[in-house]
């Protein structure tokens, strides 16, 4: 294996599924640090072993709250330095546009909680998920 001489950030994929007829986001309770016990979109770390960014997505989603089956489409890659305080960390963001009545989401793996958010009540979201939710707001609604 060839190894680069420059430090390399680590990868994340995170899902914005969003109820564009109710305006509503679907939020999980983190159950780990950073930003434990705040609100933040579902979503880790990418398995290097065999596995797609869009995968780790559905991965992600699953496990943090039991949704799958979704159309995702990508809205972004956020990258910003400093945007994680575990260390530089890119994030392939996707989106999912749904009818919340049709999800049953409840939190599990290391998401304390899930629950759909309107998008005028939102509470301090973690990250930088807040610009992230603003981007696909304009895109979406």
């Amino acid at each position: 294996m060839y190894t680069y001489k420059y430090p390399r950030p680590a990868l994340t994929a995170d899902i914005v599924l969003l109820d564009a007829e109710r305006r509503e986001v679907l939020l999980i309770k983190r159950g780990n640090e950073p930003f434990r016990d705040c609100w933040a979109f579902p979503g880790g770390f990418f398995d290097m072993d065999d596995e797609t960014i869009e995968a780790t997505a559905r991965r992600e989603l699953k496990e943090e709250t039991g949704v799958e089956d979704v159309k995702l489409e990508e809205l972004c890659t956020a990258s910003k330095k400093g945007r994680d305080p575990r260390g530089r960390t890119v994030t392939v963001v996707f989106v999912a546009l749904v009818d919340r009545t049709k999800i049953n989401a409840k939190g599990s793996d290391d998401a304390k909680e899930a629950r759909w958010f309107g998008l005028d009540e939102l509470p301090q979201l973690a990250f930088d998920h807040a610009e992230i939710l603003q981007k696909a707001i304009k895109k979406y609604l």
